[in-house]
């Protein structure tokens, strides 16, 4: 089987749907590998899980569990929120967060949309997530891109509208710089700018006393997958400074205190069990 790996979310999404036999977009050592440096850093972590790789590496998803580590959805098939309807979006949340809580053996309390996919136009799903069992919600993106971004989310966690009600919302880390948030520490953000540009992030973080999500990507601790056919700018995006990712997040989590999200949403005091009425 050739060890295909990547996280362009529609080519990931090409490769599930065909279920091709001969390819796999996912390399089952690069998780331990970061378990393994978390135990280091003595951090316990969120782990957002998708359903697919659940159903084929459930050993994987028992074994973050017993580590302490927290492990919430990353939905099942990994397709972007608006390519879902509401209906299939309902049974993705479903089904992943029922097949995740039977192999951990704990709550599934969060949730985290592929390609941080809630935005102005899909903030219904925040509403389904409530409905269907979530305390969380961890997608919003603060920025201003094509494929996704939120320039009008919360910059810091809140409890945000969820139809009728509301939810806890973690939103992924940003800094300002003049009129504009510029996107930190997070998947290709952490991986591409320099070290420096990240300890500094997370060093701001800390002198607002901010909470801060830090987010890696298993693959992008893999600096040996194969190369597959994507421009040159999609080479560079996914390719560049695989080698240098781990340690970034080592020095990283060398700068301050970390926990799992539910953890530090819990010590803010606005996760709210499921099924709760919030604060609406």
């Amino acid at each position: 089987m050739t060890r295909f790996v990547f996280a362009v979310a529609r080519l990931f999404s090409y490769v599930i749907r065909f279920n091709s036999p001969c390819l796999t977009p996912f390399n089952p050592e690069a998780t331990p590998a970061i378990l393994r440096g978390l135990s280091q850093a003595k951090v316990s972590a969120t782990f957002f899980v998708l359903g697919w790789i659940a159903q084929r590496h459930p050993q994987l998803v028992r074994k973050i569990a017993a580590r302490g580590h927290e492990v919430a959805s990353h939905g099942f098939s990994h397709r972007m929120i608006s390519e879902l309807t509401p209906a299939e979006f309902r049974a993705e949340a479903v089904d992943s967060r029922l097949l995740l809580q039977d192999l951990s053996g704990g709550p599934i309390l969060g949730f985290r949309a592929p390609s941080y996919s809630v935005n102005r136009d899909t903030l219904w799903a925040l509403e389904v997530l409530r409905e269907t069992g979530y305390a969380y919600d961890s997608s919003v993106y603060p920025i201003r891109r094509g494929r996704y971004g939120y320039p009008e989310g919360p910059v810091s966690p809140m409890r945000i509208a969820a139809g009728k009600r509301d939810i806890a919302e973690f939103p992924l880390p940003t800094i300002p710089v003049g009129p504009l948030r510029v996107p930190v520490l997070a998947g290709a953000y952490l991986r591409l700018l320099p070290a420096w540009v990240s300890l500094a992030a997370a060093r701001y973080h800390s002198c607002l006393r901010a909470p801060l999500a830090v987010n890696v990507h298993p693959w992008e601790i893999d600096p040996e997958q194969p190369t597959v056919g994507f421009s040159r700018m999609e080479k560079w995006t996914h390719y560049a400074r695989l080698g240098k990712t781990e340690d970034i997040l080592r020095r990283v989590l060398r700068s301050g205190r970390f926990a799992p999200i539910a953890t530090r949403l819990a010590e803010l005091g606005i996760l709210h069990p499921p099924g709760s009425n919030g604060s609406s």
